[in-house]
């Protein structure tokens, strides 16, 4: 007898955990449980229209366009929306931004209040009792451990995140990207830049 094609996760090109998603999947489509244009919808809307690629391209123009910067922290609802970014859930966004002197770090210390449409999911370390415990009480610690010591006269400011105001770290944009597009700026800009806990890419890093 010929051999049987081999359908475990090792002999696939998706990874285990994809495999029993798409399987899972399959099973409450069958049995009427979701509507799979509905979770293809929801897919795509987490790849194009949420996650931290939308905040990246907010700091970025901030970066490049002092005008739009200073609405951005007068109002970043408003100039998030200006860009075509519109809130779902009417949560008010406000931007704070790092300077040579303050850092700022953002937190949720009741449960993990996120801004999700500029973000993208919360990591999970973002959703820990850990980490929503000690970020207030010792900022200095944690952003330590996530391999970012600052200044010791750099000032750390911690915002407390709630279902009705979340908050952008705009970071400072990294020497050497002067003349840069828009673009290019974005792909430096990461997550964890934008929460706080750590710093864009340097043009060598991102090289």
């Amino acid at each position: 007898m010929p051999d049987t094609p081999s359908h475990s996760p090792e002999h696939s090109e998706l990874s285990e955990m994809d495999v029993r998603v798409r399987a899972l999947e399959s099973l409450l489509a069958e049995k009427g449980y979701v509507d799979p244009a509905a979770l293809d919808r929801i897919v795509e809307a987490h790849e194009r229209e949420i996650g931290p690629h939308i905040g990246a391209r907010i700091v970025a123009r901030a970066w490049v366009d002092p005008a739009f910067k200073q609405r951005l922290l007068a109002d970043a609802t408003a100039a998030a929306r200006s860009l075509g970014h519109v809130s779902r859930v009417g949560s008010h966004l406000i931007a704070v931004e790092n300077t040579p002197s303050v850092h700022n770090l953002v937190v949720c210390t009741l449960c993990s209040c996120y801004p999700w449409e500029v973000l993208g999911l919360p990591p999970v370390w973002y959703k820990s009792a850990p980490y929503r415990s000690r970020a207030v009480i010792d900022p200095r610690g944690v952003l330590a451990e996530f391999g970012l010591t600052l200044p010791p006269e750099t000032a750390i400011r911690v915002w407390d995140s709630t279902a009705e105001t979340r908050f952008l770290v705009v970071p400072m944009r990294p020497a050497g990207t002067e003349g840069w597009s828009e673009d290019r700026l974005a792909a430096l800009v990461t997550r964890d830049s934008m929460v706080g806990t750590g710093l864009p890419k340097s043009p060598a890093e991102a090289a």
